[in-house]
């Protein structure tokens, strides 16, 4: 199964490597790295790449690389779900999945990755059961380990490890019971020239913050569940129900999770809340261009569309921008030749506009076409498929908790071709 683990960083440095079977040379990512180079974009590095005794199975997280080292065939998503596990529990324990966190915190990511791993193959992935055999880092724990030299390793076997609900413990005890769901909605688009949209589809995910006593049963039920496509349950989900009822009925694990991840796409019910009005042209023979865009927003139902930003890869004839915006403000690179414009909100009164001069190399040739818009954008309290959450029950504690929900949407990879 799994013989190593790499982390890279995106200078190229290998800042820690993690051998499960037999010590595996640093050398075995010199193939990772030719990979990388032939990528335009750290994004397009394949996942999964073929060496003469290897596969090197890779994910990217939060700009760091964790490369696995494979010597044998195994299921390549099996690999990236834990290599995503991994990166989740770091961002669980110290707050966030970086170089700096992780070098910090060197000793406990060592154990982690002793709990997680046997001989190879994933044994305790689950963040409670973890949470049990390694304490997560505090300055008291620190302080105390520093001076009597113990570790954080537990001293008991973890009681949600023999049970068959591992992903709860047992015993839990709050004195506020509450139950938080964050519906998060992300727009993949392409716009064309004209404003028609090419390709477009919802990724959303559920996220969960759940603090209640005992051993609560919930059920989470929708009032438009036939929107969603190629949903992905977190283990606690019991699938039967959701087959049969369209109802999410679980124990839920303790603290913060994933509970579901899906799709709509159904081009017909992705609304698109924003549009963009562009003229960029580049004259024959001439220094010069022009650039004009302004951005409004579509059909936001009545949500404020709040965090635009409009970035701009322009072609590489072109020396520099003198523009003016209506709002927010803008930088462009020079050396990287991006152009940013950081929009901030929109009012529909006073649409934003960003418009001026662009300088080119005197002598070279126009560009064959004119640049793609990429936008990010964000709407609070909106779920942009109409997902809605109808209600809330819970089954075998008598208390009464706190439940919210909270809804937002966002941009991902949204794209307006001119």
């Amino acid at each position: 199964m799994i013989h190593s683990l790499f982390l890279i960083n995106c200078s190229g440095d290998i800042f820690l490597e993690k051998h499960w079977k037999s010590v595996v040379s640093q050398s075995v990512c010199d193939y990772f790295f030719e990979a990388q180079e032939k990528a335009a974009d750290v994004e397009n590095v394949p996942p999964v790449i073929s060496t003469p005794h290897h596969y090197l199975i890779s994910i990217y997280r939060d700009k760091l690389f964790f490369v696995s080292v494979i010597q044998t065939e195994v299921p390549p998503l099996f690999v990236i779900e834990f290599l995503h596990r991994v990166a989740d529990t770091f961002q669980d324990y110290f707050g966030e999945c970086s170089e700096a966190a992780i070098k910090d915190n060197v000793v406990i990511v060592y154990e982690l990755l002793e709990e997680m791993l046997d001989n190879g193959f994933p044994l305790a992935t689950e963040s409670n059961i973890l949470k049990e055999l390694i304490k997560p880092p505090t300055i008291l724990r620190s302080v105390v380990n520093s001076i009597t030299g113990s570790s954080n390793v537990g001293d008991t076997l973890p009681t949600g490890q023999l049970s068959n609900i591992p992903w709860r413990r047992a015993g839990v005890k709050y004195t506020n019971n509450e139950a938080y769901f964050d519906v998060v909605e992300e727009i993949d688009a392409i716009i064309d020239k004209s404003g028609a949209t090419v390709f477009a589809e919802i990724q959303g995910v559920i996220d969960a913050c759940i603090k209640l006593s005992g051993m609560p049963d919930l059920s989470l039920s929708f009032m438009n569940p036939r929107l969603l496509d190629d949903v992905s349950f977190h283990p606690c989900i019991r699938f039967k129900r959701w087959e049969s009822e369209r109802v999410l009925s679980f124990i839920p694990p303790d603290g913060n999770f994933r509970l579901i991840s899906y799709r709509v796409s159904s081009q017909n019910l992705v609304a698109i809340p924003v549009y963009v009005k562009h003229s960029i042209s580049f004259k024959e023979n001439s220094s010069a261009g022009r650039f004009d865009i302004t951005i409004g927003p579509k059909q936001n139902m009545g949500k404020t569309i709040e965090g635009i930003t409009v970035t701009v890869h322009m072609p590489k004839v072109v020396l520099n921008m003198n523009l003016t915006p209506t709002q927010g403000s803008y930088t462009f690179d020079p050396v990287t030749k991006v152009l940013t414009w950081d929009v901030g909100k929109i009012t529909p009164q006073k649409l934003p506009s960003l418009k001026g001069l662009v300088n080119l190399q005197s002598g070279a040739p126009k560009p064959e076409e004119n640049p793609s818009l990429n936008i990010q954008f964000r709407i609070q309290q909106l779920a942009i498929s109409g997902l809605k959450v109808n209600r809330l029950d819970m089954y075998g504690e008598k208390y009464k908790p706190f439940k919210g929900v909270k809804y937002v949407t966002k941009a991902g990879k949204f794209q307006v071709r001119t």
